[in-house]
């Protein structure tokens, strides 16, 4: 007879599960080395498309997202805001200026930011973002 035992913590919290979208490999294998190493979940997307299934699959805690690449650009960032409301969205570029900046948070982007992005930057912006939608209880239904 085996006996598995386990006990679980209420004090530990699961972690946070982020999905990365990005069409270049190496960019998206970045993010996702130094996002894992701050101790999240990860599920990864290479283009807007998969992007979309995956949020119909599992609604993420948060999503870190190209803009350009295939399937991307404004209409993709206002689709994953219709169909996760509450799950902050950081958008990042390389062929952005204020105008663009603009218009990914006028289509749902919680935050933006340029490329290259500096990582600590980056890691920053998705720890507070995650810290305030914890603070506030709120639903993320899926549509």
């Amino acid at each position: 007879m085996i006996h598995v035992s386990w006990s679980l913590n209420v004090n530990e919290r699961t972690p946070a599960v982020l999905l990365v979208v990005e069409d270049d490999r190496d960019m998206r294998s970045l993010l996702c080395d130094e996002l894992w190493g701050e101790g999240y979940q990860l599920r990864e997307a290479t283009n807007g498309e998969e992007g979309l299934e995956a949020v119909m699959r599992a609604a993420p805690d948060l999503i870190v997202t190209d803009l350009k690449m295939p399937s991307g650009g404004f209409d993709y960032v206002h689709r994953l805001r219709n169909c996760v409301p509450g799950c902050p969205i950081i958008v990042m570029t390389a062929f952005g200026d204020a105008r663009t900046k603009e218009e990914a948070l006028k289509n749902g982007a919680t935050a933006y930011f340029d490329k290259p992005v500096r990582l600590s930057e980056l890691k920053a912006t998705v720890k507070r973002l995650l810290h305030r939608s914890d603070s506030v209880p709120e639903e993320r239904p899926v549509h």
